[in-house]
């Protein structure tokens, strides 16, 4: 019977002749996730027939705001004094550390001047189009999480607990060289989850014409699951050790509760369409 399993990939994909430049594995991640992304969101405009040009502008928005984001989402969130004195490692987003919260936040940012500038339509129906792949976008970064040996969780004795021995974090007190919990891969698996339903809400039952629904199901699946399983993941800082819940949870409430709140009005705006109390709201 499986024990554990030992975890050794080497986080560099290959070397860049000449200029010796590593191209790591969870760069390759993260661009693939966007490229998925993309092409999902491509055959929702498709679908609706919508302004290709918004799609073109919505693609640079959602990388540049996304990417900025999450980066900046971790300098300050979890070690801005370090960031502080050595500001050259923020430019490092192929090493890795890259907050999912400060991604939302950014795109937030970025699709109100989006709404605002470019389609002149709410929010909302921004949303309910843009996060349908989105779950696969981070679980494809989740990925890139193990193959840095990263962000993995408390020593397990489940028959499926990794063996980190690229990390030096997996040597030192408490782990002590003990088998993990992978929660990337739990994170992974819930986020693809999310995706599998939104995308079923949209193609299958065409909740998007509901404003926010499919969002709030979005904000549900993936903050929740990230909520649960950060109990079982080890804190990135040490100043969360003494925290009952740790930043990555606290940073979840609120998306938790947004999230339920568009959920519930979207589904009491399906409900009243279907009943015939108001006509079916088209994008």
């Amino acid at each position: 019977m499986l024990s554990y399993i030992t975890w050794a990939a080497d986080p560099v994909a290959f070397t860049i002749p000449g200029i010796d430049w590593e191209v790591r594995w969870y760069g390759i991640a993260f661009a693939v996730g966007f490229a998925i992304g993309l092409w999902i969101v491509g055959r929702i405009w498709k679908n609706e027939k919508l302004n290709e040009e918004w799609f073109d502008k919505l693609f640079v928005y959602v990388v540049i705001s996304a990417t900025v984001g999450a980066r900046l989402g971790h300098v300050l969130f979890y070690d801005p004094i370090y960031y502080l004195a050595n500001p050259i490692e923020i430019l490092k987003i192929w090493e890795g550390g890259l907050a999912s919260h400060g991604g939302t936040i950014g795109i937030i940012i970025a699709v109100w001047i989006y709404s605002k500038r470019v389609t002149h339509r709410s929010m909302l129906w921004t949303f309910d189009r843009l996060v349908v792949p989105v779950g696969f976008v981070g679980a494809l970064i989740r990925l890139g999480n193990l193959m840095n040996s990263e962000i993995f969780g408390h020593p397990t004795t489940v028959p499926w607990g990794f063996r980190f021995v690229r990390s030096a974090e997996w040597y030192r007190p408490p782990i002590n060289s003990m088998p993990c919990h992978p929660t990337q891969l739990y994170e992974a698996f819930f986020y693809i989850i999310t995706s599998c339903i939104c995308l079923w809400m949209y193609w299958k039952r065409k909740d998007y014409n509901y404003s926010g629904l499919i969002f709030g199901v979005f904000l549900i699946g993936i903050f929740l699951s990230r909520f649960f399983v950060e109990f079982f993941k080890n804190n990135q800082e040490a100043f969360e050790d003494g925290m009952f819940l740790n930043m990555g949870q606290l940073l979840s409430i609120p998306f938790i509760i947004a999230g339920i709140w568009f959920m519930v009005k979207g589904l009491k705006e399906r409900s009243n369409a279907l009943s015939g109390k108001v006509p079916t709201r088209k994008a």
